[in-house]
């Protein structure tokens, strides 16, 4: 049975954070072994999740150059970026908020302490040194704690090639709106030994974020450089491998203040992050336990002088970091009674975060100085049950020093029917998010301060999903259907409290929707995709849509190669209207109430070709019918780009 990219499993270095193989090893097995949530490696047809990978097959034929637009037409998500290239990029699965989206760098969370509400920007990452790209919707607090509600996404780095000494790789390319994008790195492994170090730079005048429609609109670009370089080293000696990693990425951006184009108005965004691991096999590899410690240190800084178009004046600077200790295990237990294939994870994860902000005019100024720490207890089981019926749970407690902490569960089930070519997938868990450091112990002048007393925000969730092969083209797989239903409640949701002067868990929210799937391969050189989302999100408390959420998104792709030399990869986006709380009309006037984005629809297209193998120059095209689509009012899309380059591997 050939998966679906709705149903494709992610492999190893997604759910075991922890427990890598050596590098080597992890390339061969990605194809045959993925983990789910037992963190216990299985094969993909037997995983009881929704999980989409990007591979980098599929970053490279697809010109994908940053995360948000790998992102944009995955399955259950809805991308909502505040202009081009760099700016501000939020990401609400199946009807959840933004911030209830963790993710992962090689295993490890990366979310940024110091942002208000632990959200991640998707704006900020090149892909350059990204081999994967893994999303898996639906709860994953059971294996990766707060933050996974609505689900997680993983950034798998690049590794060593096996048994390559020297492997050198690159990219350069160049085009409309003054934008240059350059990559180099080298890889290779040598007896036991394996390294990767690469460099990669984007830089681009960038497009106008403020929409034309408005009045005030200047045409004022939103310029970006942004640069990040990668260095790993690892060595393998029989059961045994130890890796170190070290990863910076900065952006330098200018900024509107909507609904106002505004000259002055810029960003600065740096991240570092480093790791080492170390793990080893034990009685015949039977159990294999390892340790990884990672450091993360995001730190944010806002500037604006005051000018014809705004009186703006500001100097935001944001901190935090994030310290990471984990000890993990599997054991293979093999066949138990009625069960056969049966496995055992367990663990413990320590974390530690501090975050130092200053924000806001002198009479408004926002402040966060705190730091706090986190221990939790995890453990994974997974059996088959007769030839065809996977089963699996997950539990984990969290334990926090300075709120009353939480336990998630998972239980998955996956039934093959190969008489069908189907398998059917059912899924339940909960899941929670940590009330952030700000909205603990942040303050804003003298009327605000946080709530040291709030409990987590929780979720409970479920799924049901089936997945069939159509004997189609004459072709057993000739097609492949998929559809998914899904339901999540999430309570203690944290909002103001009436007067402003604090935050309380007064909030509760509802989501359902279904994923849709189909891929058809009606000749040997064309694949097509087409995925459609439906979604209805409300607030439980008011009945209000909640923002941002539109109830419909469709995407459509295609893989065509009519020659082993060419690849041409069409990709339509299509956004049905979305009730947003925030919204301006024609002249810059606040909107109050709920209103609703016009929908829109957005067309890419990348060709490639392959000059030698290995050398492959292409052509990437962006929004080519020139859509004025707002994915956030007051936002919109960039206009038509395009862009020649070429990449290389020798």
């Amino acid at each position: 049975m050939r998966l679906n990219p709705a149903f494709r499993a992610a492999p190893l270095a997604l759910a075991l954070p922890l427990l890598l193989p050596n590098p080597i090893q992890a390339q061969q097995a990605i194809p045959e072994t993925i983990v789910t949530a037992t963190r216990i490696p299985t094969e993909a047809e037997r995983v009881p999740a929704a999980i989409t990978v990007l591979t980098r097959q599929d970053i490279e034929e697809r010109g994908y150059q940053t995360l948000a637009e790998a992102l944009a037409t995955v399955p259950g998500m809805n991308m909502v970026q505040t202009g081009g290239l760099g700016q501000q990029a939020s990401v609400f699965i199946r009807g959840t908020a933004s911030r209830h989206v963790l993710v992962l760098l090689d295993g490890v969370p990366v979310n940024d302490p110091s942002e208000a509400n632990g959200a991640f920007n998707f704006g900020n990452e090149l892909l350059g040194d990204i081999e994967r790209i893994e999303v898996v919707r639906g709860p994953g607090s059971s294996l990766y704690g707060s933050g996974a509600i609505g689900g997680v996404i993983n950034l798998v780095t690049r590794r060593a090639p096996a048994g390559v000494p020297l492997q050198v790789f690159g990219d350069i390319a160049g085009g409309s709106q003054g934008t240059a994008r350059g990559a180099l790195g080298a890889a290779g492994s040598l007896q036991g030994w394996n390294y990767m170090v690469m460099g990669q730079g984007l830089t681009t005048q960038g497009s106008d974020a403020t929409p034309r429609r408005m009045n005030n609109d200047t045409k004022e670009t939103e310029s970006l450089r942004a640069g990040a370089g990668t260095a790993r080293f690892g060595w393998t000696g029989g059961t045994t491998s130890v890796e170190g990693l070290l990863r910076w990425r900065e952006n330098r951006l200018e900024l509107d203040n909507v609904p106002n184009d505004d000259p002055n108005y810029e960003g600065n965004d740096r991240r570092w992050f480093g790791q080492l691991r170390a793990e080893t096999g034990l009685f015949d590899g039977v159990w294999t336990t390892g340790l990884r410690a990672a450091v993360t240190e995001d730190r944010r800084r806002y500037t604006n002088l005051p000018d014809s178009r705004s009186s703006a004046s500001t100097d935001d600077l944001y901190r935090g970091t994030r310290q990471t200790l984990d000890w993990g295990n599997r054991i293979r237990l093999g066949d138990i009674g009625p069960f056969s294939l049966a496995g055992l994870a367990f663990g413990v994860t320590h974390e530690r975060e501090d975050v130092e902000a200053n924000s806001g005019s002198p009479s408004f100024r926002t402040t966060t100085d705190a730091s706090a720490s986190s221990t939790a207890l995890h453990a994974g089981l997974q059996a088959r049950l007769g030839p065809r019926l996977d089963l699996s749970a997950g539990l984990r407690r969290d334990a926090a020093d300075d709120y009353d902490g939480f336990t998630s569960w998972r239980l998955g089930a996956v039934l093959a029917l190969p008489e069908v070519s189907s398998r059917l997938r059912a899924s339940a868990g909960t899941a929670f998010k940590a009330p952030s450091l700000y909205q603990r112990y942040g303050r804003i002048g003298s009327f605000f301060r946080g709530n040291p007393n709030l409990e987590a925000e929780d979720s409970f969730a479920w799924e049901v999903g089936a997945e069939t092969d159509l004997p189609l083209f004459g072709r057993s797989d000739g097609a492949t259907a998929s559809a998914t239903y899904f339901n999540t409640r999430t309570n203690n949701l944290i909002n103001f409290n009436r007067s402003f002067s604090s935050l309380e868990n007064i909030e509760k929210a509802s989501s359902q929707g279904v994923e849709l799937g189909l891929v058809v391969r009606p000749f040997r050189w064309l694949d097509a995709r087409l995925g459609w989302t439906i979604t209805e999100a409300r607030d439980e408390v008011t009945d209000a849509p909640l923002a941002r959420r539109p109830r419909n998104v469709v995407s459509a792709g295609a893989r065509i190669a009519p020659t082993d030399r060419i690849v041409i990869s069409p990709e339509v986006l299509f956004t049905g209207p979305s009730p947003d709380t925030a919204s301006y009309d024609d002249s810059g006037n606040f909107i109050s109430g709920v209103n609703y984005n016009k929908s829109g629809t957005v067309l890419n297209l990348t060709a490639s070709y392959r000059v030698t193998p290995a050398i492959t120059g292409y052509v990437e095209g962006r929004n080519l019918g020139n859509s004025q689509w707002e994915p956030a009012n007051g936002f919109v899309t960039p206009g038509r780009s395009l862009l020649v380059g070429t990449r290389f591997v020798f």
